[in-house]
């Protein structure tokens, strides 16, 4: 009896064994299929694309056939301490594009309506758009309040904004991205430029999460642009 029921659970063991190979393998083979994948892709375009175009620098960026304003939008909720520096850092790298930069806020968040305020103050290229319910609402709502917004303000001026940018309230933005946005969407209907993390300056433990993360970020971002 006592062989009988060993033998049985030996055969139980080897079964589960092979089971877990065989579902290791196919996870592997899985994984190595997405690798030779990527290789492909990548030695694809570098045979395609790079072959036949020469690489582009924001000092050979051409200027568009067909120029057009650039709507900027920032949804801003509980931004008070960044999003002043990140407006004014903004307005100085594009000084001589032609683009307007909706910021949208909430009655109830009084820091970042005077943060926003005190940047717009004077300066027609930034508007501050409020919206009628209290935050927060969703991201999407008030994308909403600001495409509203721009629309009013092309009923008024009687021109169309040719693009829409989005942007966060802690970006550090490109002196060279409303040219190159205004260049490229004479191709394409959707223009993703890749993002760069900047590491961050806290205690040990705040950087071994942060700094993580922005490597995982710039590859990522690597691999899409």
């Amino acid at each position: 009896m006592a062989q009988s029921l060993t033998a049985v659970l030996a055969i139980i063991h080897q079964e589960i064994l092979l089971f877990a190979v065989v579902g290791l393998a196919i996870g592997g083979v899985d994984d190595f299929l997405v690798d030779i994948m990527f290789l492909v892709r990548r030695w694809w375009r570098n045979l395609t694309v790079y072959s036949r175009h020469t690489r582009m620098t924001t000092a050979t960026l051409p200027p568009s056939e067909t120029p057009g304003r650039i709507a900027v939008f920032i949804p801003a909720w509980g931004e008070a301490e960044v999003i002043g520096p990140m407006l004014r850092n903004a307005l100085g790298q594009w000084s001589d594009g032609d683009y307007r930069i909706f910021v949208g806020g909430y009655p109830n968040d009084p820091g970042t309506l005077a943060a926003v305020t005190k940047v717009a103050d004077g300066d027609d290229r930034l508007i501050l758009c409020v919206n009628e319910r209290p935050g927060p609402t969703t991201k999407a709502d008030c994308l909403n309040l600001l495409w509203r917004t721009m629309v009013t303000q092309e009923d008024l001026s009687g021109a169309r904004f040719k693009a829409v940018v989005l942007h966060d309230a802690e970006d550090v933005v490109h002196p060279d991205e409303i040219r190159l946005f205004d260049l490229m969407i004479d191709r394409f209907q959707l223009v993703q430029l890749p993002v760069l993390p900047l590491p961050g300056e806290g205690g040990w433990w705040s950087r071994s999460i942060a700094n993580h993360y922005c490597d995982e970020f710039a590859e990522r971002h690597g691999a899409l642009a």
